[in-house]
């Protein structure tokens, strides 16, 4: 069941795959929208009441018209849908807003598969040589020039359709992205995670993230890390079955 969601002035749109199963929600990645989990939707409805949506202004959700948080609009989606509780997986972005969830309502997560999660309040390294490719693409204007900057930085395993369009799909909601407010005090809060964590990265991302996640893994206690070979920041379509096979692992259906 497709629908959308109220949220202050905006929509948000959902999917709700329905059953009986155990409730997954599904949080997708900065650099794509929901559509990342195609290449697993029909293992995981098998198995579990699904629940995905697009944040405001990815896929098929409106551009953001006012600011907001990804947690309270994780937490209107869960409401919605009546969810009380729920395995969680989140990728990228949707990785920091399971981690916010988790931190702020530990009772609604029952467990999370975290796949290189983007952690807000880690101290990014500066990238010179990445902000003066912005610029020039910025300079230039083309929708075109910034999706192949945006495969290029986090696409590194090669060319890939899916890959493409989830990135064509990022850019059309960068500018929404000025209405997200952040809280930038979950990293140094992730000794503070009580629910059972995996964190996938693969050895294809960034530098920086790979970093990150590994330390993010070393601060949540009890936290599995698993790395992904010949992976970068769009696991779901390098390595569907190891996702699967996590999923699987760590949330008993």
């Amino acid at each position: 069941m497709q629908t959308t969601v109220t949220a202050g002035a905006d929509k948000i749109w959902a999917e709700d795959s329905e059953g009986s199963g155990p409730v997954l929600v599904l949080l997708h990645e900065g650099v794509g929208d929901s559509r990342m989990w195609d290449p697993v939707w029909p293992e995981l409805t098998a198995a579990y009441r699904v629940i995905r949506y697009d944040v405001r202004g990815y896929g098929r959700s409106p551009a953001a018209t006012e600011d907001f948080t990804l947690l309270s609009d994780a937490l209107r989606v869960l409401d919605h849908f009546g969810v009380g509780s729920a395995y969680v997986c989140g990728c990228s972005m949707g990785g920091g807003t399971a981690l916010e969830l988790a931190l702020a309502e530990p009772d609604r997560v029952t467990s999370m598969v975290l796949l290189c999660p983007g952690i807000s309040g880690y101290d990014w390294p500066d990238e010179p040589d990445v902000e003066a490719q912005f610029r020039a693409v910025e300079e230039s204007g083309s929708e075109d020039a910034f999706v192949e900057l945006c495969v290029q930085l986090w696409g590194a395993a090669g060319p890939d359709p899916l890959v493409t369009e989830l990135a064509r799909s990022a850019v059309r909601a960068w500018p929404s992205e000025e209405y997200q407010q952040e809280d930038d005090t979950t990293f140094g809060r992730l000794g503070d995670v009580t629910v059972p964590t995996v964190i996938m990265v693969g050895d294809l991302d960034r530098p920086p993230l790979i970093a990150s996640n590994e330390e993010a893994a070393r601060r949540i206690p009890g936290c599995e890390l698993i790395s992904m070979p010949g992976v970068d920041h769009y696991p779901t379509v390098r390595a569907p079955g190891l996702v699967m096979q996590t999923i699987l692992r760590h949330c008993p259906a």
